[in-house]
């Protein structure tokens, strides 16, 4: 048994239950061994989730071609995709971060974008800060309503529409009349399902990120 095979017995459970149903006797259940015998290669489930958000982050597979903005934008797509496929990356922070390679190779793929595009040293990392919150954040977030599709049965779609009953009997209009206005011109209209209006909302706030990083050159 090696610290590798550890770290992907315990993505495949972190994949199919959650991140709260990994732990470590879970995870020698899913290796047919002993829970004492993971601690000679993991000190602990901390050290375990660490290895495992910095693992799934080396899947990014990033490729420096195109300006930076398009970088950025690769970068991004490539991070919600880990999102995608390890939707319990939601529960991990990137306040305190895991410190690996998966990790760091990102934050220079984006800073070495950020420092192409003409920023002032200070500004490049600035800007890496707001575009990793954004990126981070936003992936998160999406994931979170896929997850509680799995975990409830019911799309995201569904629950809104079966709330139709309180915008029709009980929102007030006279209390709420920005909302009340744009839903009148239709802006809260959606083309497609709730996930295609989740990835526009994306594709809008990372291009208008940019559009201020880049502003700031100026």
């Amino acid at each position: 048994m090696s610290v590798d095979q550890i770290v992907a017995a315990a993505i495949a459970v972190a994949d199919r239950e959650g991140l709260g149903a990994m732990s470590m006797a879970r995870v020698a259940q899913e290796l047919s061994v002993g829970t004492m015998s993971l601690y000679t290669h993991v000190p602990g489930k901390a050290e375990l989730i660490d290895l495992m958000a910095d693992t799934v982050l080396q899947e990014r597979d990033l490729t420096p071609d195109g300006t930076w903005r398009e970088r950025i934008k690769h970068y991004a797509d490539r991070t919600r995709a880990v999102y995608q496929a390890h939707p319990w990356m939601r529960d991990v922070s990137m306040v305190r971060p895991p410190l690996g390679p998966g990790l760091m190779d990102g934050q220079e793929f984006v800073l070495a974008a950020l420092a192409d595009s003409g920023l002032e040293p200070r500004q490049v990392t600035i800007a890496h800060v707001a575009v990793e919150g954004f990126v981070h954040g936003a992936a998160a977030s999406e994931v979170d309503d896929r997850q509680l599709e799995v975990v409830t049965g019911e799309s995201g779609d569904s629950w809104w529409g079966s709330r139709q009953l309180f915008w029709d009997d009980y929102f007030d209009v006279e209390r709420y009349p920005t909302m009340t206005s744009l839903w009148n011109a239709g802006a809260y209209d959606i083309e497609g399902t709730l996930a295609d209006s989740v990835r526009k909302s994306f594709d809008y706030g990372l291009e208008k990120l940019l559009d201020g990083i880049e502003g700031g050159m100026r």
